[in-house]
């Protein structure tokens, strides 16, 4: 246990912050209904990742030795690598913001700090990987309490919240926000990572069947949390925002419009949750590039070498966004919206991997299984192809 919450922190990252502040402060709360469909995806896909890795192989390992072609496997590569950019994107934006509205400081210095943070902590956790897991203890607990402060002190409507749990609604307007919210919520590096994860405990385990048990509740618990902690940033800015007369366009602007309606202190809470959502995912995001890179490129090098480069690769485009002044919030919605497009890069393989009887022994899918990820896999593709013709008659 343990790796379900590393990996949980995929989906309450700055990404999320984007859909799902849009999603609430523009169409109050007929999105979250969204969220819990999102989530129940992301358990399932992500049960069959770590299952994977207990059985002895991480996704990644897997299709390169599947694609015999050196162009093909070269492509999957770089593809995997645009996926992972798009998250550390995402989450690189989260420190920087953070930082600014926290503490003040400049964009630009701010992604040189986000830069060194999170490779310092990895650095030093690389010998003490359960310490990491413990410290995610500690980053889940403040965004979850921060967010329960917030929702309490917005005082949404309940009945509202209830009936578009269980009634969907989607407009041309809210598709955009909504396959969002999909690509925010089930990952491509996410799934990536989750078995390179656990295959990395292989040696701890004994009995596959037993601690089949011990990751399908590690899974489920962790993202159950993150869950309620999705819907509560959809519910606080549906509650604080969409009444307001007030068009947010950036986190920016929702951290300064809830000062004068609720206080110092719910922009504060706010703000330090970015903070360690921006610090906790973009470990992750870290995790899952070194996992791609080295999995899929073929490239031997040293671990704190290959994280570096993965944290430099990572910066340059975050850099391009500062300078040029590009709306934050924008860059999130827009990057998850290309993750979801992405999604069945790793989404495919993994339900093929994971149904194949030679890989998996024992532990292969049921047929119940089988048939469920395939159908939320065509669903997934049903919102990107519902979101490009959206898009398209616009034109």
């Amino acid at each position: 246990m343990g790796s379900g919450l590393i990996v949980s922190v995929a989906y309450m990252d700055p990404g999320n912050w984007g859909t799902n502040i849009s999603g609430g402060a523009a169409f109050n709360y007929d999105l979250i209904w969204v969220i819990w469909l999102a989530s129940g995806m992301a358990m399932l896909f992500q049960y069959l990742s770590g299952k994977l890795g207990l059985a002895g192989y991480s996704l990644a390992e897997l299709v390169i030795k599947k694609i015999k072609k050196r162009w093909m496997q070269i492509t999957y590569w770089l593809l995997a690598e645009i996926a992972v950019l798009a998250t550390d994107l995402a989450e690189f934006l989260g420190i920087v913001v953070a930082l600014n509205l926290l503490f003040k400081i400049p964009m630009l210095e701010g992604s040189f700090i986000a830069f060194f943070d999170v490779l310092l902590l990895l650095v030093f956790s690389e010998k003490r990987f359960r310490w990491l897991e413990k410290a995610f203890v500690g980053f889940v607990g403040i965004i979850g309490l921060a967010f329960l402060y917030e929702v309490i002190i917005t005082k949404p409507d309940l009945n509202l919240i209830l009936v578009h749990s269980i009634k969907p609604i989607l407009t041309k307007e809210s598709a955009l926000i909504a396959v969002g919210i999909i690509g925010a919520t089930v990952m491509p590096h996410a799934l990536f990572i989750h078995s390179w994860l656990t295959k990395r405990k292989t040696k701890e385990f004994k009995n596959k069947k037993e601690n089949l048990k011990y990751h399908t509740f590690d899974t489920v618990a962790s993202l159950t949390i993150a869950a309620l902690i999705n819907a509560a940033m959809l519910i606080m800015a549906a509650a604080a925002f969409f009444h307001s007369g007030e068009t947010i366009v950036t986190i920016e602007h929702a951290y300064y419009t809830l000062i004068p309606a609720f206080g110092n202190f719910a922009a504060i809470a706010f703000g330090v949750a970015l903070l360690s959502a921006g610090i906790s995912s973009s470990i992750t995001g870290t995790l899952s590039g070194q996992a791609v890179m080295e999995s899929l490129s073929g490239f031997k090098i040293n671990i704190v070498v290959r994280r570096l480069i993965t944290r430099f690769i990572n910066l340059i485009p975050l850099v391009i966004v500062i300078l040029l002044n590009i709306n934050p919030l924008n860059v999130l919605l827009y990057s998850q919206v290309l993750l979801s497009i992405l999604l069945p890069l790793p989404l495919i393989p993994l339900i093929l991997f994971t149904s194949d009887k030679k890989i998996m022994k024992e532990l292969v899918n049921k047929k119940l299984t089988i048939i469920t990820a395939w159908v939320f896999g065509a669903v997934i593709l049903f919102f990107n192809i519902y979101l490009l013709y959206s898009e398209l008659i616009k034109l």
